[in-house]
């Protein structure tokens, strides 16, 4: 296989700069282009909702690359100009200013789209965080907020909440679920971060739905539950989960189905690819598709592809993983953790917060995650490899 001429990554964020660093560490000297929807050069996202929100660190400190490290890259950069269209028959992508790029093979990393309220769009004072200029207009509201309400208790839900309540604000986190990341992480630890919050000062209203917000002249005044009370808020953000952004692709042949759906070589279409949030592979240890929404998996994804795109044939099949910080609290996540999985305590005490807990399913390890001990969970992760390869039992 002969490496193509011009490569188009259509995504400026971590899995589209990972994908153009590995294609030239692995020595690719053809043309690339980056199209890039935000007119930022590429940032890292995870701090935004810690470091960034809370003013720890400058904006540009996101920055992945100096531009210096960019320049080095031979790269050209077309940024504040998102993907509209791509015909797979001459692997051509149309952007929204009518610009038309054209390359050899196309790698798709345009990530997600935060999930809204019915008519959040109505009211200010009601936030998505996504982007960086959702981050620093977030971070202005607070400063001027007393109360915020925090409409989901997942991941990015509760990292706003404790980096709030750590700038004063009276913070309440509100969802269906019974505890912050239940779905991520299972009863147990779930349970933990519910005390963590509790403790810390976050009010609690879980396990009932929110229906919609109320609002006066415009400007948002409470979150409305399916209790039929209303949180009062000066602010709120809604951090209720994502969708790929993958509309622009309606109409190009490549199959759709909860993200970009590929081959275990993260391939799409013949010379299309995908990676990071958008993406949906077979991975074949796992037997099944699987769409990963974390920073790790965007970088070990774009380096899979970019050897794939220059002949290299090998499944990308990573042990998944994810981390968390709120509070003192930073959890590390290696593999799955299926919500009915046996957990059983390997490292350390749950009363002190500094333990390894251990998933199986079936008696199969398939995950491991670590509460403030990183060193022990990395080297437990270790064992849900062995799962991984084990010969399939035949019968």
């Amino acid at each position: 296989m002969t490496a193509p001429d011009h490569v188009l990554v259509v995504g400026a964020s971590a899995a589209g700069l990972s994908t153009v660093e590995a294609l030239r560490r692995k020595g690719y000297e053809g043309g690339i282009t980056v199209l890039g929807a935000e007119p930022h050069a590429p940032y890292d996202r995870p701090p935004l909702s810690k470091q960034v929100l809370s003013g720890a660190w400058e904006p540009g400190r996101s920055a992945l690359r100096t531009q210096e490290a960019l320049s080095t890259l031979d790269a050209e950069f077309v940024l504040g100009d998102a993907a509209v269209a791509l015909d797979t028959a001459t692997r051509t992508v149309r952007a929204r200013s009518g610009r038309e790029l054209r390359a050899d093979a196309i790698v798709i990393a345009t990530g997600v789209r935060p999930r809204v309220l019915p008519g959040q769009e109505d009211l200010t004072g009601v936030h998505v965080l996504r982007t960086l200029d959702d981050a620093l207009a977030l971070r202005k509201d607070l400063l001027d907020s007393a109360r915020l309400v925090v409409v989901g208790e997942g991941v990015l839900g509760a990292e706003i909440a404790a980096t709030a309540r750590t700038l004063g604000l009276d913070v309440t986190m509100a969802g269906p679920l019974p505890a912050p990341l239940a779905l991520q992480v299972g009863p147990l630890v779930s349970g933990l971060l519910a005390e963590l919050h509790d403790e810390r000062g976050v009010r609690l209203r879980l396990g009932t739905g929110v229906t919609g917000l109320a609002g006066e002249h415009g400007r948002v005044t409470g979150v409305l539950l399916g209790t039929g009370e209303v949180l009062p808020a000066d602010t709120v953000v809604v951090a209720i989960g994502a969708t790929p952004a993958t509309e622009w692709l309606a109409d190009s042949g490549v199959r759709l189905d909860n993200g970009v759906v590929c081959d275990s070589r993260c391939r799409s279409a013949e010379g299309v690819y995908a990676v990071g949030d958008a993406a949906r592979w077979h991975h074949e240890r796992l037997g099944r598709l699987v769409r990963l929404e974390n920073r790790t998996n965007a970088t070990e994804q774009a380096a899979a592809v970019a050897g794939v795109i220059l002949g290299e044939d090998r499944p990308y099949q990573p042990v998944p993983y994810f981390w968390t910080d709120q509070f003192d609290a930073k959890l590390q996540v290696h593999g799955l953790l299926p919500a009915d999985a046996e957990v059983d305590v390997v490292e350390g005490d749950v009363t002190a917060r500094r333990f390894v807990a251990r998933y199986r399913s079936d008696g199969v390890v398939t995950g491991v995650l670590g509460w403030n001990m990183p060193k022990q969970a990395r080297l437990r992760r270790q064992e849900i490899v062995d799962a991984l390869n084990a010969p399939t039992p035949t019968h």
